[in-house]
């Protein structure tokens, strides 16, 4: 009985022995293939230090509908921190019950981003914070109505003062999309089972996952969807190899031709960060694909040409949901009330159209 105990102990001793090589070597692929978990620390931006003072009014702004011209949408409502940062449809639905163009991407690690939408127009947080604002299918607002509307609120102007220190007009609409970007900025979320393995916990990935990460890194993915947010660095043309069908890829969204005006950049998008990708479905700028394995599977035939079988793209889609890290707790914020000057909501439906039953 003795011997056979000193037995048993040795085999698995040299089984987790091998394991912890087989680990180590996968490690080391995962890091030449530059798959990097996500970085500590409150991240840097350009042109905005970021304090207290602004990160609790961009929490406030966020969550405020009173920024759309209706009083009724906020960049919460289309990036929802309860559901991934996003709205979980395939196209948002704005003003008037317009039908936005592309899907919401997650403002999750959007900070990790080197730019922002899927054509990358917006250079940063703040750009993008500016332009669902102005957009006639999204917020539908006007930058002076809502400078008009925040200084109606005596708290905001007090806010924006202790933000914004010094200036003598500290309530501006590049103000707002500051703070508004001190605010996501924060919106991280580390701690997921791949970041705790890489950082050397054999243990925190299934043997599942770790087969899908080797596929993720052999099949090619990480030619587009490497760095801290697996993706969200670079441009790529949707069906590099074999393009996909109209309902996938719509003919009429050219993609990032409509900012550079280049015929190359012709069906160009960023390719997406995958952290917490099993949160945001439906996938791609059209939301046209609602099962993560399936959208695996034809990002390998039309970006990779591979032809992945049901097991090899299960388990790269299994993998992926090791990027689900620890969610941003976020409380709610109490806003200001309305005074006499604020700018009554607009409800007026678009022709055609009407709210309510």
């Amino acid at each position: 009985m003795k011997h056979t105990l000193i037995a048993l102990a040795v085999s698995m001793g040299l089984a987790a022995s091998m394991a912890s090589a087989d680990d180590t070597a996968l490690r080391a692929k995962a890091k030449d293939a530059g798959l990097l978990p996500i970085p500590p620390g409150v991240p840097e931006v350009a042109d905005n230090p970021i304090t207290r003072e602004k990160i609790d009014l961009g929490r406030m702004l966020f969550f405020d509908p009173r920024l759309s011209a209706s009083g009724v949408i906020s960049c919460n409502t289309c990036h929802n921190l309860g559901m991934g940062g996003d709205d979980n449809l395939p196209t948002s639905v704005g003003h008037g019950w317009q039908m936005g163009p592309r899907n919401s991407p997650t403002v999750l690690n959007a900070v990790f981003n080197t730019a922002q939408f899927w054509d990358g127009r917006a250079e940063d947080l703040k750009a993008q914070a500016k332009g669902p604002v102005q957009a006639g299918v999204e917020m539908a607002n006007k930058p002076e109505n809502v400078v008009i509307t925040l200084k109606s609120l005596p708290e905001y102007v007090e806010r924006f003062g202790r933000a914004f220190p010094n200036e003598a007009d500290p309530v501006t609409f590049d103000n707002m999309a500051k703070a508004i970007e001190a605010f996501e900025v924060t919106l991280i979320t580390p701690g997921s089972p791949f970041d705790g393995w890489l950082e050397g916990n054999d243990n925190a990935m299934t043997a599942e996952q770790k087969q899908g990460l080797e596929l993720y890194i052999s099949k090619g993915c990480t030619s587009c969807h490497t760095g801290s947010n697996f993706g969200g660095q670079d441009y790529f043309p949707f069906g590099l190899i074999t393009r996909p069908g109209a309902d996938v890829l719509p003919p009429d969204d050219k993609g990032r031709f409509e900012v550079t005006g280049t015929a190359s950049d012709e069906y160009v998008f960023r390719a997406a960060p995958l952290r917490n990708i099993e949160l945001t479905a439906p996938y791609f700028h059209s939301g046209a694909v609602w099962d993560l394995t399936a959208a695996v599977a034809l990002m390998g035939t039309a970006q990779l040409g591979a032809e992945l079988n049901d097991e090899e793209a299960g388990l790269i889609a299994t993998f992926l949901t090791a990027l689900t890290g620890e969610q941003p707790r976020v409380e709610y914020p109490i806003l200001p009330v309305e005074t006499r000057d604020t700018p009554r909501p607009d409800l007026s439906a678009l022709p055609g159209q009407s709210y309510g039953d």
